[in-house]
């Protein structure tokens, strides 16, 4: 799947499910996580083998801006009806240009697609341009709070279609 999408000076394809890209993925999630978070374990394990989530179901998202990855985004597949959209990441240089946008319409339309009926996700709320960027494609809060297994997770929101 390539989706094509213009930026203001070059075109931007997301690639799906592209071994290629493995390491990026890794370098732009814990590139994030670190401007904001600490490192937690299920990070650093996941970083160890990334597209285990694809052998598990799921799919990895990667915006190709010039060749060069710019942007990421996961769906961890937990059943056949649903989907966790997980570690998008914009490089902070290419943020403001509609990578995390493309990146969520590719990744809802993928889902769609595989046949989910509702897709989730964990944030915080600290992390306001990502909570409006949710909202804007019509997640609701479930809910808000510590989270068992994430410490930087405070909300929880879905989407059902």
């Amino acid at each position: 799947m390539t989706v094509g999408h213009q930026s203001s000076s070059s075109p931007i394809s997301i690639e799906l499910d592209n071994p290629l890209y493995g390491e990026a993925f890794v370098r732009l999630n814990e590139q994030w996580i670190c401007e904001h978070f600490e490192l937690e374990a299920a990070d650093r394990e996941l970083a160890a083998d990334p597209f285990r989530i694809v052998r598990e179901g799921g799919h990895i998202l990667t915006c190709v801006e010039e060749q060069r990855a710019v942007g990421v985004c996961a769906l961890f597949r937990d059943s056949p009806s649903l989907y966790q959209l997980a570690r998008m990441a914009v490089e902070t240089s290419a943020r403001g240009k509609g990578i995390g946008d493309a990146l969520m319409v590719a990744a809802l339309t993928l889902a769609r697609r595989d046949g989910a009926t509702r897709i989730y996700l964990l944030s915080n709320t600290i992390l306001a341009p990502a909570i409006a960027l949710y909202r804007k494609h019509g997640f609701g809060i479930v809910t808000e709070g510590p989270h068992p297994v994430y410490a930087r997770c405070n909300i929880v929101m879905d989407l059902s279609w």
